[in-house]
């Protein structure tokens, strides 16, 4: 912890998950592959013409899907790593988090989760690996695996996408300056759940993404970030911000204050006890 970071036990960095999405109804946790069309097989049965990968699903999700859209067992996926011959960065050593891009992807009659994973990871190689990524990751002193890696840090705590930029330099700020990144969305990553709260507990768990005792990025991405937050990660608009918290929909706040972003802790806390209160 450096000396000009607040205790550990009181601060709260990030928006602590999808406050603003989850509170208007837009985003379901673990949300079913949508699968818009549909054709019929040979047995009559109609079957998914389209696998539909959602911005900032982990590869788990992505897993759970292929074995839904293809009607495979449980886990089938996902034991298909080892002979799907992906693509990857050297840096992924082997796991595909990151580079499973967002999508829809058609579905062949015999496709197999080895062609559909690569499919994915060709995708995500074809956007990347661009000029532009490129030399944006040069340009903020990085590769592009890290890159994505705070991409996939942008994905999951931006409340809109006009928060994406401010998210990113909020990062920079905070690996410029030597403090941990303190991001609620590496504890869920590494618990593997989706939660607007983070209990001080949570922050003392022994794992490589708890990036409250971590210093740096997480080992790896933290999900498949899309276009958009990609652009941010490569492009942080100008700023000051180590802080920010969504306090209700549509009202992310940013600051290098530590005493102003208490007050909107505090803000956000008075309006989650409102809201649940009024569903229970």
């Amino acid at each position: 912890m450096q000396t000009n970071t607040p205790p550990r036990s009181t601060i709260q960095l990030t928006r602590r998950g999808r406050l603003a999405l989850i509170a208007t109804g837009a985003v379901v946790a673990g949300t079913a592959v949508a699968v818009p069309l549909l054709t019929l097989g040979t047995d009559g049965v109609k079957k998914p013409d389209t696998l539909v990968i959602p911005e900032g699903w982990r590869a788990g999700q992505v897993y759970e899907a292929v074995d839904k859209v293809l009607a495979l067992p449980a886990g089938t996926t996902k034991k298909s790593l080892g002979k799907a011959n992906l693509k990857l960065p050297n840096d992924a050593e082997g796991n595909p988090e990151g580079y499973l891009f967002p999508a829809t992807y058609p579905l062949q009659e015999k496709a197999t989760p080895e062609q559909l994973l690569a499919f994915m990871v060709d995708t995500a190689n074809k956007k990347f690996n661009g000029a532009p990524i490129a030399a944006g990751a040069q340009r903020n002193a990085m590769n592009v695996y890290q890159a994505v890696t705070i991409a996939s840090i942008v994905q999951a705590e931006a409340a809109a996408k006009a928060d994406m930029g401010k998210v990113a330099r909020v990062v920079f700020n905070r690996l410029e300056r030597g403090m941990p990144l303190q991001m609620d969305s590496t504890i869920n990553y590494a618990l593997g759940r989706s939660t607007l709260k983070t209990t001080e507990a949570d922050t003392r768990i022994n794992n490589p993404y708890n990036s409250y005792q971590r210093m740096g990025l997480p080992p790896t991405p933290i999900g498949n970030p899309g276009e958009d937050a990609m652009r941010a990660a490569i492009n942080p608009v100008p700023g000051d911000w180590l802080y920010f918290i969504t306090v209700k929909p549509g009202d992310t706040r940013f600051t290098a204050d530590y005493a102003e972003h208490q007050r909107n802790v505090a803000e956000f806390n008075r309006n989650h006890r409102r809201s649940s209160a009024a569903a229970g």
